[in-house]
């Protein structure tokens, strides 16, 4: 089995911009919630984001979180559903809720000189959000719904299994709520569970925009004065449990034509110094185009159209994601060579075309998704929930610089073995559990 060749050479690279400053301003308000703005002109619009954490409604209540986040705009004591959206739009303006293992969501975008009544808007919903019942169980029929369509996919399907294979009976194994357990929830749990931690304390608001940055905290203070209270006692979210390799799961999916396979291990942390190595060192496995495993499954063999590698962050770890969906018959040749690309990084250092060629992807991607102001605000957000602020996002292209190649090696060799992976396929199990079995245990 050799390695594939690259189809052509990389051209040479040109010396990398400096990243643009941008100067940020912090304040923790009273009510305990953290505002960050940042002025970004341009065009004349505000992007705001504001994050509330939500882990321990996960743990207890997945059910209930996705209802709300669903329900939430279906009235306040002001608006019922269509004067909410009304008076958003009259103000040029985007509204939206969503919800994850980690957080809710309030994310939107207004014209710069209507800032003053989004926030109004938002204070609205945080405050007065009523959920009325009969909004409620519309809005649940419609997730259930769309959950039975996603569980009917072999991605989501195998996601889901892979997430239970990791993380056992941890919150974060919970990728979707269940089916029966949304048809149960009532208005009455929602509007409970709202009052119980949609609170300012531990919440950050970014701002970004063409606004004066002083005067936008201002007015942030001032609209959202009436958010108040601590959140509710949380309940208690045990630590990320580290990844167990084990055998490969295999979920059959009788009459399948292809397979999904998904890989996946513990990470570093953004914060990790290290970070920057295995953020390179995934890059040159499998995270963008020019990646060995694209080079290998895709270009030179056809057994797919995509893989893809990627670093998962959360609240409480990182994790190693690796997924590709492949033709039933190459299931097995996918797998080995999906092994032998981990194995040969993970025991041969990259070479120095492949270093420079990951670095200045990494770096210029970095620069692509924050030179918008959407794009700026929901990484500053995303920081925010692990801690991290603005100063990261300004010195991660340095320490992407000075990464060295030996570095990267390390990191290979420590994260991306072979051995360190679970591995879920979902596919049509007669046919694949042979060629399966001849790599790895199968069960």
């Amino acid at each position: 089995m050799s390695a594939p060749a690259l189809n052509a050479s990389v051209p040479a690279l040109g010396t990398a911009r400096r990243p643009r400053k941008f100067t940020a301003l912090e304040r923790t308000l009273d009510s305990g919630l953290r505002v960050v703005v940042v002025r970004k002109p341009g065009v004349p619009l505000v992007e705001v984001r504001l994050r509330v954490p939500f882990l321990s409604a996960r743990a207890t209540h997945a059910a209930r979180a996705a209802v709300l986040s669903d329900s939430v705009l279906t009235g306040t004591v002001d608006h019922d559903r269509a004067g909410l959206a009304a008076a958003v739009q009259r103000l040029g303006g985007d509204l939206g809720i969503g919800v994850d293992a980690d957080r809710l969501q309030v994310s939107g975008n207004v014209l710069a000189t209507n800032l003053r009544g989004f926030l109004d808007v938002v204070a609205d919903v945080l405050t007065g959000a009523t959920y009325p019942a009969k909004e409620v169980v519309a809005e649940r029929e419609r997730l259930v719904e769309r959950l039975t369509i996603a569980r009917s996919r072999a991605g989501v399907v195998a996601g889901e299994a892979l997430a239970k294979r990791m993380w056992g009976d941890h919150p974060y194994a919970r990728d979707l709520p269940e089916p029966e357990d949304v048809q149960a929830v009532t208005a009455a749990q929602v509007r409970r569970l709202h009052g119980d931690l949609v609170r300012p304390e531990g919440a950050v608001l970014v701002i970004v925009g063409d606004v004066s940055a002083a005067r936008a905290a201002d007015l942030a203070a001032k609209t959202l004065d009436g958010w108040a209270g601590a959140a509710a006692a949380a309940t208690r979210v045990p630590p990320l449990p580290s990844v167990q390799p084990g055998p490969l799961v295999l979920i059959d999916r009788p009459g399948s034509v292809q397979s999904s396979m998904r890989l996946g291990a513990s990470a570093l942390r953004r914060d990790d110094e290290r970070y920057p190595a295995l953020q390179l060192a995934n890059l040159i496995f499998g995270g963008y185009f020019s990646s060995r495993w694209t080079e290998n499954i895709r270009e030179d063999k056809g057994y797919t159209y995509g893989p893809h590698s990627g670093i998962d962050h959360h609240a409480l770890g990182s994790t190693l994601q690796m997924q590709t969906d492949v033709a039933t018959e190459v299931t097995g040749p996918a797998l080995l060579e999906t092994l032998y690309e981990l194995g040969r990084l993970a025991s041969l250092a990259p070479s120095t075309d492949e270093v420079e060629s990951a670095r200045q992807y990494a770096i210029g991607t970095l620069a692509l998704s924050t030179a918008t102001q959407s794009g700026l605000a929901s990484t500053l957000s995303s920081l925010a929930g692990v801690g991290l602020g603005p100063d990261w996002l300004a010195e991660h292209p340095r320490r992407l610089a000075q990464v060295t190649r030996d570095e990267i090696a390390a990191a290979a060799a420590e994260f991306l073995a072979p051995s360190r992976f679970a591995t879920v396929v979902v596919g049509d199990a007669a046919s694949v559990r042979g060629p399966l079995a001849a790599l790895t245990p199968v069960v």
